[in-house]
């Protein structure tokens, strides 16, 4: 795929409501802004898209891993902005199974599905990425996400695909519920 940009975004958090972080909360998106083969027109098959995605999910994945730093990933999420000459489609199939499998081989395993949202919009729109925890998605501390504006993608024949991870749960979480230290062994969870 024709990549015009990538863009990484860093948000750390180091403490709420008075309350130091231990460890910080890091979470990072990586957007990668590429040419739309389908834009403006139908195509019955996507199988292309899927197929691009292993190769850019691979690369976005990679420098959203390393901008997290030292941390582990612990929650990962993924979205696409669809230009407004393309179809909300284009974007579903970039983000399916097979740019979930680099992002999780990436992040060092995950077993839980990978939360995902895609839209059609003009270029400066901002998107929310949501955030599960890689192992089971039912651990309530690492429901988050994490908010990306492409100031000026995408085009209208452009798709932007997001990668996102954070090394831990919300902070000062305390609504209950599994906890992520207690998901191993258990079963049925992803």
């Amino acid at each position: 795929m024709q990549v015009r940009k990538v863009v990484t975004l860093v948000d750390e958090t180091r403490g709420e409501a008075g309350i130091a972080a231990d460890p910080v909360l890091r979470k990072v998106a990586t957007a990668a802004v590429v040419k739309n083969p389908f834009a403006g027109k139908y195509q019955e098959d996507l199988a292309a898209l899927v197929a691009a995605s292993a190769a850019l999910g691979a690369e976005i994945s990679i420098i959203a891993r390393t901008a997290l730093g030292p941390y582990p990933v612990e929650s990962y999420g993924k979205a696409a902005i669809i230009g407004v000459n393309g179809e909300q489609e284009h974007g579903v199939a970039m983000l399916t199974t097979v740019f979930g499998n680099v992002m999780r081989e990436t992040a060092g395993g995950g077993k839980a599905w990978i939360s995902s949202y895609t839209k059609r919009a003009a270029a400066g729109a901002a998107i929310d990425i949501p955030l599960a925890h890689k192992d089971a998605l039912y651990v309530r501390s690492h429901y988050d996400g994490i908010s990306i504006t492409l100031p000026d993608a995408p085009l209208p024949d452009e798709i932007a695909i997001i990668c996102a991870y954070a090394n831990r749960g919300r902070l000062n979480h305390r609504v209950g519920g599994l906890a992520a230290k207690d998901i191993k062994g258990i079963d049925g969870l992803v």
